[in-house]
């Protein structure tokens, strides 16, 4: 709650410090994070399974959340974009021998701020653009599936009665884009950008407290985003 109390403040202040000088845009619509992931193997899981080592990873699922851009214009073609959205959610399954298996669920907020260079096309209604920048994700409200724990319970790893969790690490990385604004009146617009994103992050399964199984997973999602752009 105070997470989203504070990211509401923030914005709200970017929002009337950017507007009074007319050089601030607001953009709403759907946006998709579409990993395009990868994984180590959980090699735990393997052993107490009796699964071939390396025959397993993990995949992350698409998932469309409320997207909200910021845009404040620094000149004709500089300007700069922060990505925000509400939260994410995600289903961890499993891959190659465990495929089909759950093994859990995560939410998370990417926050991204980049730098955008817009072309001059000679047209007042398209106005395409690339961009860099960076990208933090907070993971949060991770969840390990009961189907992990029945596996650890049935192998004799854990009982019934011991607390099994998942954790996964915040992540920074790079994030490139590209996309167009349309003009459809002195005001109003369409906001289109696709952005590709690294988030790498290490998920922890934890018995009691203490790690017993770690895998490195790279997401690095493709974002995409079409929303109504709003030009003060």
């Amino acid at each position: 709650m105070k997470r989203s109390v504070l990211s509401v403040g923030i914005l709200f202040g970017l929002l009337s410090g950017a507007a009074q000088a007319n050089d601030f845009s607001v953009n709403i619509g759907a946006i998709s994070v579409m990993p395009d992931d990868s994984s180590g193997s959980l090699n735990v899981v393997e052993s107490v399974a009796g699964l071939d080592a390396d025959s397993t990873g993990v995949g992350v699922n698409t998932n469309t959340q409320l997207g909200l851009t910021f845009d404040y214009a620094l000149d004709n073609h500089w300007v700069i974009e922060l990505v925000a959205a509400t939260p994410f959610s995600h289903d961890i399954t499993g891959t190659g021998a465990l495929a089909g298996v759950k093994i859990g669920d995560t939410k998370h907020l990417p926050p991204t701020l980049l730098a955008q260079y817009h072309f001059d096309i000679g047209s007042d209604m398209f106005k395409p653009f690339v961009g860099v920048g960076a990208n933090y994700t907070a993971f949060f409200d991770d969840q390990v599936s009961p189907a992990v724990k029945d596996l650890l319970v049935s192998t004799g790893v854990a009982t019934t009665s011991d607390a099994v969790d998942l954790a996964l690490e915040n992540s920074w990385g790079v994030a490139l884009q590209a996309g167009v604004n349309v003009s459809l009146s002195k005001d109003w617009g369409m906001h289109v950008m696709v952005s590709k994103m690294d988030i790498d992050t290490t998920g922890d399964v934890r018995l009691n407290g203490a790690t017993i199984e770690s895998v490195d997973v790279q997401i690095d999602p493709y974002v995409a985003m079409v929303g109504l752009r709003y030009s003060f």
